[in-house]
């Protein structure tokens, strides 16, 4: 599936900035904060800046996070950045209350005094060449090894979005103030970001990765570098290195184009789940009435240039039913080609 032509000219590479929205930011501190986290997180913190995820026990996505180390802090302290919309989850907060027992940590939610935001463009999105560690199921991971300094950058409260090349730059900044990138890049809306992210076939957040549902590697978090199969023990961990070795990928997120094969006085774009799962998506006029690019979980097996849905699926809102919509997924170009199989890690 090679990249299509119509997504590839909504791509702004100029410098751009803009709001991240419906973050929550927990802050866990203390002398046994970093011991803590680590035993929880799905990578290995080292006391810095990280991508990262909270697993469940049978190994499904709980949250996906960002960690930034703040500034002048006089113990441990880590700012958790992450979706805390409604869903069937409990609240990270309470998740992390329950594992506390006797360590010496605070945690609280600090949502009021952060903002999160965004850069990229032509200075933010260079990003060496990167090594790939395969599996045979079809899992795959960066290898960091050769990485100079810390992958996910050593600037307090700035973190290099190594999800996937040219993401650029996440910032976590006080409340009510701008991230000084304001006075040199065009300061865009958050639809902005949301573009940014799904052309470069990045989920994020609760939609895209539904709590309690999700599994890591079919929610691209191996790729991104958000989960470790070499980690020592965290909570889901048996079950997600389990897969790594004798199980099988069958899922995927990818971005897409999503238009309508038939007229239809609405142009809402739906969400339907199955075995083919639209998550995140913005209607773009541009290129065309009624047309879309969104992330979608697609069986791998069932891949080809275009898949029709129609609406009248369970879970469907009944005005949109009777709609067909015509899903065309790409695959990122930054994704890495899998070894024959000889190559890959036993």
């Amino acid at each position: 599936m090679a990249h299509p032509l119509r997504p590839l000219r909504l791509l702004r590479t100029t410098p751009s900035v803009a709001p991240v929205p419906h973050r929550t930011v927990l802050s866990v501190s203390g002398s046994d904060a970093t011991t803590f986290l680590d035993g929880l997180l799905a990578t290995s913190l080292k006391g810095k800046q990280s991508y990262s995820a909270f697993l469940h026990a049978q190994g499904r996505v709980i949250y996906d996070v960002f960690l930034y180390t703040p500034p002048s802090q006089s113990s441990p302290t880590y700012l958790i950045e992450h979706d805390a919309s409604p869903s069937e989850s409990q609240p990270l907060l309470d998740i992390l209350k329950r594992y506390v027992l006797r360590s010496k940590v605070r945690i609280r939610d600090v949502s009021q005094e952060w903002d999160i935001w965004a850069a990229w463009g032509h200075d933010h999105g260079a990003d060496e060449q990167r090594e790939w560690a395969w599996a045979r199921s079809g899992a795959v991971e960066p290898i960091w090894s050769k990485t100079t300094t810390w992958p996910w950058g050593t600037e307090p409260g700035v973190i290099i979005d190594r999800r996937a090349p040219g993401m650029g730059r996440r910032m976590i900044v006080p409340k009510g103030e701008k991230p000084r990138e304001t006075s040199t890049h065009d300061t865009l809306g958050s639809d902005a970001y949301l573009l940014h992210r799904i052309l470069h076939g990045v989920p994020e957040g609760n939609i895209d990765i539904p709590p309690l549902h999700a599994f890591p590697i079919e929610s691209n978090l191996d790729m991104m570098g958000g989960v470790d199969f070499r980690k020592g023990c965290y909570v889901g961990q048996e079950l997600t290195v389990r897969t790594y070795h004798t199980g099988v990928v069958r899922k995927r997120i990818l971005p897409t184009i999503l238009s309508q094969s038939s007229q239809s006085a609405s142009i809402r774009v739906p969400r339907l789940r199955g075995t083919s799962t639209l998550l995140s998506s913005i209607l773009i006029p541009s290129l065309g009435p009624g047309t879309a690019v969104g992330l979608a979980l697609l069986r791998l097996d069932h891949l080809r240039p275009s898949i029709e849905l129609h609406t009248d699926h369970p879970g469907t809102a009944p005005e949109e039913n009777g709609q067909r919509w015509k899903v065309e997924p790409w695959r990122p170009d930054w994704w890495p080609e899998q070894p024959p199989e000889e190559q890959v890690d036993e």
